[in-house]
């Protein structure tokens, strides 16, 4: 018998060890953010710069279309083009409806696929771009308030052209639907994390977000209004969101930079090395060397801040 038992008792030993190791070598879990990153990664990494109109924008806008026809999602693309000088530029919009059948108010969320030629855009914009496909991923099959449109426009470091034509084309009865536009852009440098939006009432997205990063404890702020240029909660008309509040549509802007820094109007991202954006430094490389870190953790919290608002938001028009 004490043989039979020894003999027991290793097997014991030898099957939880092999069960432990089992264990160990498993899939780790996926955090708010982990998809997000593996978009960038490709976006930068495997296709590289996206300047408008270029090769590139096409290749990261077919990615983008791929992506987004694996959901439960109406996918089309919105065809434009834009004369700069003597030179016109085809490019496109990307847009993806998430339908409420009960609703036709919606929640536009847009951010820009394109860059400008040097770095490889990691910052500005795959930082949006893989926010935005890991959240309507995770926002699949949930049951919203109301439609959400998710926007990627093309060529908006040439003068907003993408999200300037979407919003010129939308109809009267869509811009009344319409219960706000949030942007995404610049999401992984900056030293802050921020969300803005209008003055007044027309802050209520903002406000909106505010309150659910103070119960979630996300150290999520906005711009402090140190420049009387920008109110406190507000920011300039330089981003995909500028057209819609040009209709009357109310916004909310998400982006991580450091409004205390140069002219304290949010361009200068960091402390230790001022803007990032459309540098040669604007790649997942030096972002992780130098900061850390803070790729991730602004992947984490944009995802999950914008994930928590599509879910919450709520307003009648």
């Amino acid at each position: 018998m004490k043989t039979f038992k020894k003999s027991m008792i290793a097997g014991v030993v030898a099957f939880s060890a092999l069960f432990a190791a089992g264990s160990v070598s498993a899939a780790p879990k996926k955090f708010a953010g982990d998809l997000a990153y593996e978009h960038v990664q490709y976006l930068t990494e495997e296709i590289g710069p996206r300047v408008a109109g270029s090769a590139n924008e096409t290749k990261a806008r077919e990615y983008i279309v791929n992506e987004l026809e694996k959901l439960d999602l109406k996918v089309e693309e919105q065809e434009f083009s834009y004369t700069r000088g003597k030179n016109t530029t085809e490019s496109a919009n990307v847009v993806a409806l998430k339908d409420n059948k009960h609703t036709d108010k919606q929640v536009i969320v847009g951010a820009h696929y394109d860059s400008v030629s040097m770095g490889k855009g990691a910052d500005d914009n795959a930082s949006s771009v893989g926010v935005i496909l890991e959240t309507a991923k995770a926002l699949e099959k949930r049951n919203l308030n109301y439609d959400v449109k998710f926007v990627f426009f093309g060529a908006e470091e040439v003068g907003l052209q993408g999200s300037k034509y979407y919003a010129n084309n939308m109809s009267d009865e869509e811009i009344e639907n319409t219960i706000g536009m949030i942007n995404l852009d610049s999401l992984l440098a900056g030293d802050h994390i921020y969300v803005y939006g209008g003055a007044g009432e027309g802050g209520w997205i903002r406000d909106l977000a505010l309150d659910i990063a103070d119960k979630k404890k996300i150290p999520l702020q906005t711009n402090p209004g140190i420049n009387p240029e920008y109110p406190e909660g507000t920011t300039g008309d330089w981003s995909d969101h500028a057209p819609f509040k040009a209709k009357g549509i109310t916004i909310a802007y998400f982006e991580a930079t450091n409004w205390h820094l140069g002219d304290q109007d949010g361009y200068t991202q960091t402390e230790k090395h001022g803007g990032v954006w459309h540098t040669e430094n604007d790649t997942l490389a030096f972002l992780e060397a130098e900061f850390p870190g803070r790729v991730q953790e602004h992947l984490n919290h944009f995802t999950n801040m914008l994930t928590w608002v599509l879910t919450d938001i709520k307003k009648e028009l």
